[in-house]
């Protein structure tokens, strides 16, 4: 998937989280996260934001993330709607969730 524009999703409500989607020039991604709960939970946070665009595919981007307590599948979805967006895509791809 390729970053063409500016995707944003979420919001700044409790339980939720803004994730911001730009292009960049070169391979990698840049990833800015601010988090109520960095301390407890950055690391798992950055690593859901990370693998779910490696599932879309995304090579170059700058992600900016304001964390305010979501879970990790709010942290995904929210990560999955910003990166269609910046792709400008309707071409959506939801994994199934298989309850345990």
């Amino acid at each position: 998937m390729k970053i063409i524009t500016t995707g944003v999703a979420g919001t700044m409500e409790s339980s939720d989280i803004i994730v911001t989607i730009e292009p960049k020039e070169n391979e990698g991604i840049e990833l800015s996260l601010e988090s109520d709960v960095m301390q407890q939970f950055g690391k798992q946070i950055e690593k859901v934001i990370r693998e779910t665009l490696d599932e879309l595919g995304v090579k170059a981007a700058k992600v900016s993330a304001v964390d305010k307590g979501a879970l990790d599948c709010t942290v995904a979805a929210r990560t999955m709607a910003a990166a269609y967006r910046a792709a400008e895509s309707t071409d959506y791809v939801f994994k199934e969730v298989k309850s345990k």
